[in-house]
Order: structure tokens, then C-alpha cells, then sequence
């Protein structure tokens, strides 16, 4: 289970998905999330889960890796089609004892999943086709603006990425610490939620403590590297926009316009 999350994994491919700056594909990202939640209906769904699907082809990541992605998700995503099932209200399909599922509630808990499919699928390639370093100097560049006004950009960014890069560390140090404690005797999957919940003590304990551990060690290399932050600092590699990050600014803005236009001019 902790293998199938791919949050802050990064993938290597030579694709044009990968050779897109990084804060084309931060904005494009940001702004996909912001029209993912405007859309009302299943056909904006379709357009942006084509659009989504044809990124994914482009970047040259394995549909696979980002399906397995979504196993971690699927009980959330179960939960939130049966809570829609049983609890909106409309045409009663059939009933179990007190509980009445309904055809709206269907149709809702569908719509629901679609979206939370679509956003894990598409905003995972964010990491699985950036690099560390080039996210940290994507997310520093579009926070620059705000430093005027006393917000910390080099310090959020670097936060940010560092909690992204250390999310498949812990979830390994997880897996390990998971089998040496199988290896003694814990079980980890029998037993109803509760008696779930609290087998999981002995695995978090640990964990907790070693990313203590891992966190006090990168702070002091970072202090014996004389870290001060991000004033006067230098790159080895600007940034630089290219006719690639042109094109796909204007085709996302066509497809996210569309999906706009279909929600107001058309009421769709």
C-alpha cells in the first residue's frame, strides 16, 4: 500500500512534458484545480479528463504508475459514493433497512469521485515530471512578488518542496519499520477499525522519532554549508521560457476556456 503513493515521487523521461518550465506547469496546475471545481457537469469531466489523459501521454509516464496512484484513495473514494448514495435526497432506488439509496445520490457521488480521480490522476505529474530543484525554483520565482510585502518566498518554497521530497523517504522508513514489526508479531490487518487504529502505535512511534532525526540532520548540514537563505543567491540553472511553454500556456487556456464557456454560456 505505501508503495502506490506517488506524491513527491519524481520520474526521469526526456518527454515535453518534463522540458516545460517549472512554473508553466505550476500555473497550469493551479489554475486546472481552480476549473476542476468549476465545473457542474460530466462533460466539462470528459474534456478535462482528455486533456489530462493526452498530458499524461505526453509526459511519457506509465499510465499504470499514475492508476497505482490512486489505490491509496480508493477507500476515500468508496466512502464518498456511499455517503452521496444514502444521504441525498430524491427517487428512491432501493433501501437497506432505514437507509434509502437514491438515483440523485448516484449521480452525485459519481460526480464527486470523477473530480477527486481527475485531481489526484493530472496534479501527481506535477512531481512525477519536476525535479526537486527546479520545483524549489519555480515555486520561489511566482512567490517573489509577495516577498515585497513580507512574505518569506525562498523560505516557503524550500519548506514546500522539503516536505514534498521527504513524503516517499517516510513512507519507505514506514514499510520497513511495518515489516520489522510484523517480523516480532504485530498485525497490522486483522481486527475491526479500532483495534486497527491502535496497532498502528508502534509503527508511528518510531516514525515519528526518525523524522525528527532526519530533520535535526538537515538542518545541521545546512548550517555547516553556512545556509542563509535565498539573498544573493545564485543558480546554476536559470530559468528560461521557451516557445514550448508558449504553446502550452495557450493550449491549456483553450481547453480551460472551453470548459468555462460550457459552464456559463452554456449551462452545461
Amino acid at each position: 500500500m505505501l508503495r502506490n503513493v506517488i506524491i513527491g515521487q519524481y520520474y526521469a523521461a526526456e518527454s515535453p512534458i518534463h522540458r516545460l518550465d517549472p512554473r508553466t506547469k505550476i500555473s497550469i496546475t493551479f489554475l486546472f484545480i481552480i476549473v476542476l471545481f468549476v465545473v457542474n457537469s460530466f462533460v466539462g469531466f470528459g474534456v478535462l479528463g482528455f486533456f489530462g489523459a493526452l498530458t499524461i501521454m505526453l509526459s511519457q509516464v506509465p499510465p499504470r504508475m499514475i492508476l497505482r496512484g490512486l489505490r491509496p484513495v480508493l477507500f476515500i473514494l468508496s466512502f464518498t459514493l456511499v455517503l452521496h448514495l444514502f444521504m441525498t435526497p430524491g427517487t428512491v432506488w432501493f433501501s437497506l433497512g432505514p437507509l434509502a439509496a437514491t438515483r440523485e445520490g448516484v449521480i452525485q457521488g459519481l460526480f464527486i469521485a470523477t473530480r477527486l480521480v481527475i485531481l489526484i490522476t493530472t496534479t501527481s505529474l506535477l512531481t512525477l515530471t519536476t525535479s526537486p530543484i527546479a520545483l524549489t525554483d519555480g515555486l520561489e520565482y511566482l512567490l517573489k512578488p509577495f516577498s515585497r510585502v513580507g512574505v518569506p518566498s525562498h523560505e516557503l518554497a524550500m519548506m514546500m518542496t522539503i516536505a514534498l521530497r521527504f513524503i516517499p523517504t517516510l513512507l519507505e522508513e514506514a514499510e520497513k519499520v511495518m515489516k520489522a514489526q510484523m517480523a516480532r508479531g504485530a498485525d497490522f490487518a486483522s481486527g475491526n477499525m479500532f483495534q486497527r487504529a491502535r496497532s498502528l502505535v508502534p509503527l508511528l512511534v518510531p516514525l515519528f522519532v526518525g523524522a525528527f532525526r532526519r530533520a535535526d540532520d538537515l538542518a545541521m548540514a545546512m548550517e555547516a554549508r553556512c545556509y542563509r537563505g535565498g539573498h544573493n543567491r545564485t543558480r546554476m540553472r536559470e530559468l528560461r521560457v521557451h516557445s514550448v511553454d508558449y504553446w502550452a500556456v495557450a493550449l491549456s487556456a483553450m481547453v480551460m476556456s472551453l470548459v468555462i464557456w460550457m459552464r456559463w454560456g452554456l449551462g452545461w
